[in-house]
């Protein structure tokens, strides 16, 4: 039986198979696929169903086992039927219970529902924070373009607490140039932290990802390294490699594959690697 943190990162590489096939990297996106990708994202965006808290968290539901989906369910139907005074300490409940199982999107909603009760900085943040986990976990792409809309918001109302926030400019700038039409509005939000911060894991991974997605591979290779300086992973490993791949820089891509395999230590990504290195050998 697989223990929390052996899911925790089987999760991570299914994510990071999900990014890989959504950037527009020569090698693991064909040109004809790039579009249909594109035209399924405006679909989306065009015909999303409004998302509420019931309907996502029936979805979520639906990937648990029963004794688990019982006891959520259980207090949703307290939430229900309590007082006010009673309503906010159920919903933080309830976040903390989603994000304990795995599925961020009712957890982000859950935690902005006490944002809206508990109107602060750390609530918004935290509300912004799990809907980007939200947006970056799901493939649905009809529900995508409202998640990351929600994490807009949130960080938007986070900073209207504390506008020199790193982390919500941060949030803010990632959402803006992975799931709306102008990137270029989170490109600079995103240049602006990493030159208050050169360091900044999360600014950096998402520049690195949008060097990439524009054949800046040079730059991204910059990016990676320095998110890999500061918090190695198999996603940042991986993304350094594909980056060195595009630069025809073999012996760097190698390493950077097997590093980001023996992180990961999953079968469907070993796999992958493995084919990778004996294309570039």
């Amino acid at each position: 039986m697989l223990n929390t943190k052996q899911i925790t990162v089987i999760a991570s590489v299914v994510v990071l198979m999900a990014l890989l096939l959504s950037l527009d990297i020569k090698g693991l996106v064909k040109p004809k696929d790039q579009q249909a990708t594109r035209d399924q994202a405006q679909t989306g965006a065009a015909t999303a169903s409004t998302l509420t808290i019931a309907n996502v968290s029936e979805t979520a539901k639906q990937g648990l086992n029963a004794n688990l989906a019982q006891q959520i369910t259980a207090l949703e139907n307290r939430l229900q039927s309590a007082s006010d005074a009673e309503k906010t300490g159920i919903e933080k409940q309830l976040a903390r219970q989603w994000e304990d199982v795995n599925q961020p999107a009712p957890a982000a909603f859950y935690y902005a529902a006490v944002a809206e009760k508990e109107s602060n900085y750390a609530n918004w943040l935290k509300a912004g924070d799990t809907f980007t986990e939200a947006y970056q976990d799901t493939q649905d792409t009809v529900a995508q373009p409202e998640l990351v809309q929600k994490a807009i918001n949130a960080y938007q109302k986070a900073l209207s607490f504390n506008d020199k926030s790193l982390d919500a400019r941060t949030g803010l700038g990632s959402a803006y140039v992975s799931g709306t039409a102008n990137p270029m509005q989170g490109i600079q939000l995103l240049l602006e932290v990493v030159k208050e911060d050169p360091e900044n894991v999360k600014a950096n991974m998402n520049l690195g990802l949008f060097s990439m997605r524009s054949g800046q591979f040079d730059k991204a290779v910059n990016r990676f390294k320095t998110v890999i300086k500061h918090q190695p992973s198999p996603e940042s490993w991986f993304y350094l490699a594909s980056s060195y791949e595009n630069l025809g820089m073999k012996k760097e891509a190698i390493d950077a594959y097997e590093q980001s395999k023996g992180l990961a230590a999953d079968p469907g990504l070993s796999q992958f690697i493995d084919k990778k290195v004996k294309e570039l050998k």
